[in-house]
């Protein structure tokens, strides 16, 4: 693959005024700049249309694509169905690249070989100003990894990927059945479930990819996001039975995840609906659960008041104040 090689990026975008300029920004300063931008604005009711619009007039690489509000799996499926290239990237409306990714992940999928269906990289957890909230090395798993990814999302979220356009057409694309089901929220990890169903994965190990973790963000919604990870297993453990217990361990590591993300940013009224949603289909799960995970966040919150009271809590310094996620210049 050379440098002409064209690459179709999709970004999904709902009321996403706010972050959107900024994204197409970190798009657009890409050093691999032989690219088709595609916003699909999926029913926008702010001036999202407006922002994209303006990239559209300095750069003709960008294309708007505007449809009645349908999800973001709706969005993603049309965005990449009427892309040009073999080749398709997604990134949602709210998150950044670095200016390297697509180059780098081009380089990796080259060097993988036919067999390699999808490259993704690591990614720096962002605030909405961009500045950097937590740094840290993702998963290293190469190859076949449907026995990785079934035990949990390590791609990490819907703004990693590049990914063959047959691998796509395999999968079905993204599942627009879990917003039917009221339980949008883990399109790309059911997306990356089917493509490791018959493609390896290929990794770029570095953070090319700010990932803004929002209060409005979809993944906020913790009942939902549990509801939705359960439809992925199900339709998992219909196809691959003898796949059970790592699709269980898989499924209890997330609900102790998300009920300590709950726990931690004092959603607490969460936590029943999130108890019950488990206790419906696994009652042994939902106890343990509660036995670890919420015992566990209660003492270790309460460890660290005290911690700030007896000692004062230590004031980031300015540097760490400013860090930003760097994405590319424009001309």
């Amino acid at each position: 693959m050379s440098s002409d090689q064209l690459v179709s990026v999709v970004i999904p975008a709902y009321n996403a005024e706010v972050t959107l300029d900024e994204t197409l920004r970190s798009v657009r300063a890409q050093t691999h700049s032989t690219l088709e931008i595609i916003v699909v604005d999926d029913g926008s009711t702010d001036n999202t249309r407006m922002v994209a619009d303006r990239h559209a007039e300095v750069d003709n690489r960008v294309q708007v694509v505007t449809q009645d509000h349908a999800g973001v799996a709706a969005a993603r499926n049309r965005g990449w169905s009427g892309a040009q290239s073999d080749l398709i990237a997604f990134l949602d409306a709210d998150d950044l690249w670095a200016p390297t990714k697509i180059e780098l992940q081009i380089q990796a999928l080259q060097a993988g070989g036919r067999q390699v269906g999808l490259v993704y990289c690591w990614f720096t957890r962002i605030d909405g100003q961009g500045s950097v909230i937590s740094v840290r090395d993702g998963a290293p798993f190469e190859g076949d990894v449907l026995d990785r990814i079934l035990v949990g999302n390590f791609v990490g979220n819907g703004s990693m990927a590049l990914v063959r356009r047959q691998a796509l057409i395999d999968a079905n694309g993204f599942e627009s059945g879990l917003r039917a089901n009221g339980a949008e929220g883990c399109e790309d990890f059911l997306f990356y479930c089917r493509v490791a169903e018959r493609y390896h994965y290929a990794l770029v190990p570095e953070r090319l990819v700010g990932y803004r973790y929002l209060a409005h963000n979809m993944s906020s919604d913790h009942p939902r996001m549990l509801r939705s990870w359960m439809l992925v297993v199900d339709e998992m453990l219909a196809r691959h039975p003898d796949r059970r217990d790592a699709l269980k361990i898989g499924l209890r590591g997330y609900a102790g995840w998300i009920v300590r993300d709950a726990l931690s940013t004092n959603k607490l009224r969460e936590l029943p609906p999130l108890l019950r949603v488990l206790l419906r289909r696994y009652p042994s799960i939902a106890l343990k659960v509660l036995l670890k995970d919420v015992t566990l966040t209660a003492i270790v919150r309460v460890r660290d008041r005290l911690r700030r009271l007896s000692r004062g809590i230590a004031k980031p310094t300015k540097a760490e104040r400013d860090q930003r996620f760097l994405i590319g210049d424009l001309d």
